[in-house]
């Protein structure tokens, strides 16, 4: 535990507030509160006074080993060593997600446009426009298909494999160095608006994204209209869960490091049973999207599986948890 962290804890413990302690140190509470989020130290005199007023030695408030002067002694056989994550590893593991945003982004995007250019063309082919016969497009759709799915497996398995070291930090418990979490809490807060925005933009275009469907009911056209609207769904689909892609995983690698939300000890462990169902649900639902779209060749509506999954992941996924921890 660092210094900021015995800080809190002890102020807490004697239940007072950040006034009010800077009020018995002689400083602003603005002091206290840059203390407490890692942003500044306290200097020797004011460490004393707090030793003081804690009634801790300054060995306590100074040494991050030191864990608690107050509760002395651990369970017999207990000698639980805990990750410690420097700085410099924080860092490396923030710009690891931030650039693997951009290709795991990207590779969802691809998994989602991928039978786009076979609907198209199987139109054209359908309405005989540019002598394209139903061979040829099909030959050309899933040539693009499975190209665009393999390129995006590429940089799922790129992005797992750089981010494997970093991989037990997101399930098994940890403490961080002097001055991460002032700084991880400086990078999120500086991120929210960003996560805001392109957050509510990625949704805004999900929600909207049957409008070209709908225009296409009002409007009496051609085959190839109706067509040219499904793989407009897909391109809005596609771009709104690209950017929620995007800033999610860079969200989360903030709450990773300061352990919180989906990242707190508890539901970590309750995360790691979760975790494998997860997997496969998803995995699941492609198999079943891509055999329905084949065999039924309704591709203009088969893509309403996609938010219907969406919709349900997260109750699926709650309920398994409530059960896991159950069992526990």
């Amino acid at each position: 535990m660092i210094l900021a962290d015995k800080i809190i804890e002890e102020r807490k413990k004697l239940g007072l507030s950040q006034e009010e302690l800077a009020e018995k140190l002689s400083v602003s509470r603005q002091a206290v509160s840059k203390w407490e989020s890692a942003q500044s130290i306290p200097d020797l005199q004011k460490i004393v006074m707090m030793s003081e007023l804690f009634s801790v030695s300054t060995d306590y408030l100074l040494k991050d080993e030191m864990e608690s002067e107050h509760t002395v002694g651990t369970e017999s056989g207990s000698d639980k060593s805990v990750r410690r994550v420097s700085i410099e590893e924080a860092n490396d593991y923030l710009k690891t997600v931030e650039k693997g945003s951009r290709t795991v982004a990207l590779g969802v995007l691809l998994c989602i446009l991928s039978p786009v250019l076979l609907i198209f063309l199987a139109g054209l082919a359908e309405a005989g426009i540019a002598g394209i016969t139903e061979t040829v497009a099909c030959a050309i759709g899933l040539s693009v298909l499975f190209l665009c799915i393999a390129v995006a497996v590429f940089f799922f398995i790129g992005y797992g494999s750089r981010a494997e070291r970093f991989s037990s930090l997101e399930k098994e418990e940890f403490e961080t160095a002097y001055g991460v979490s002032g700084l991880v809490k400086e990078k999120k807060a500086k991120f929210e608006p960003v996560f805001t925005r392109f957050l509510s933009l990625g949704i805004l275009l999900c929600v909207l994204s049957p409008m070209p469907l709908i225009l296409g009911s009002l409007i009496d056209g051609s085959d190839v209209l109706s067509v040219s609207f499904t793989s407009l769904l897909l391109c809005f689909v596609a771009c709104g869960v690209y950017m929620i892609v995007r800033v999610g995983m860079v969200k989360s690698s903030y709450n990773v490091l300061l352990q919180e939300n989906a990242y707190t000890k508890d539901e970590k462990q309750k995360n790691k049973a979760a975790d494998a169902f997860s997997g496969g649900s998803w995995c699941l639902a492609t198999a079943v999207y891509l055999a329905w779209s084949f065999i039924t060749n309704a591709w203009q509506s088969t893509w309403i599986l996609w938010p219907v999954a969406a919709v349900l992941f997260v109750p699926f996924i709650t309920i398994v948890k409530i059960i896991c921890e159950k069992k526990d």
